[in-house]
């Protein structure tokens, strides 16, 4: 993938969404998660240990029957291991899932990764590969967490200051948020137009599976216990978009192996779409349900 638009152009494009996801937020949207610890260490037991197992899996299958390659098994896996990505809040707000859960994860989970997303790919390089290690470099979450925190962060502070201003502001900054969001996938599909057909037949369909699973377990499995709506939409978006350009970087500058990066590359492509779909066919649902509701009544 084309570096100026991983380390420069993203960043700058996630930092401007998540800074109008900052405008409609408050304090009290934070603390109210207190009440939901269980959720939260769900969603985080999914992410973290269910979905990294369940992709080993998988990655055995393909190896075995489809001739994976062992540097590309090694990509899925650290492609699961990453944590949720910053477009996860921008999903979760245009169908309205509860944002702050997304923001309070991803930070949560981005932490985390830097002790599992090592230790599972030490792991698969190890068991595919004729072994190696690899140590998350602390720069590379220190931007995961300025990308995340500091535009919310300034969004929330003019929100207290200017409320009228945010509330005024919300419809077009959503807009603004879907043009800049098609812009990123029009770019990352312009960089890797060239090499997507080579990279589609070796990954497209282990990625579509994983990422289909994911954004399966992400929102049932929270619903299965009762959770609302929103916080299963949070988890759904959460679970399903990681953050690729992080298990991008590490993989070309950290292990230089472009072979190892092509999972995280489509997938990073993949997910805009999928996510999108789920989103549309979940609101589709709340509406049918909230339609036969109003009929029984």
């Amino acid at each position: 993938m084309d570096s100026a638009l991983t380390t420069i152009g993203l960043p700058i494009a996630l930092g401007i969404i998540m800074l109008g996801l900052g405008l409609s937020l408050t304090v009290k949207d934070f603390t109210r998660l207190i009440s939901m610890p269980w959720t939260i260490v769900l969603i985080l037991g999914c992410q973290i240990v269910l979905l990294p197992i369940f992709c080993f899996g998988l990655v055995l299958v393909f190896v075995n029957y489809f001739d994976l390659s062992p540097l590309l098994a090694v990509g899925m896996m650290m492609m699961a291991a990453s944590p949720g990505g910053t477009t996860a809040s921008l999903y979760s707000y245009l169908f309205k899932g509860n944002v702050a859960l997304n923001i309070s994860l991803t930070a949560i989970n981005s932490l985390t990764a830097m002790v599992t997303l090592p230790l599972i790919t030490g792991f698969s390089l190890g068991y595919f590969t004729e072994g190696g290690s690899i140590g998350l470099q602390a720069d590379k979450m220190i931007q995961v967490f300025a990308v995340i925190l500091v535009p919310v962060a300034i969004g929330m502070f003019i929100r207290a200051k200017m409320t009228s201003f945010a509330e005024r502001m919300e419809k077009p900054v959503k807009l603004g948020s879907v043009f800049v969001l098609v812009a990123v996938i029009v770019g990352a599909i312009a960089a890797e137009w060239a090499n997507l057909p080579q990279y589609i037949v070796s990954v497209g369909l282990m990625v579509l599976i994983f990422n289909i699973v994911s954004l399966t377990i992400g929102y049932w499995a929270p619903r299965m216990v009762g959770t609302k709506r929103p916080e299963a939409i949070a988890s759904c978006m959460e679970i399903g978009l990681h953050n690729t350009t992080l298990s991008l970087t590490i993989a070309v500058t950290v292990l230089g192996s472009t072979e190892i990066a092509i999972p995280s590359a489509v997938y990073g492509v993949l997910m805009f779409f999928t996510a999108a779909a789920a989103g549309v066919l979940l609101t589709r649902r709340d509406v049918r349900e909230a339609k036969a509701e109003a009929e029984t009544v």
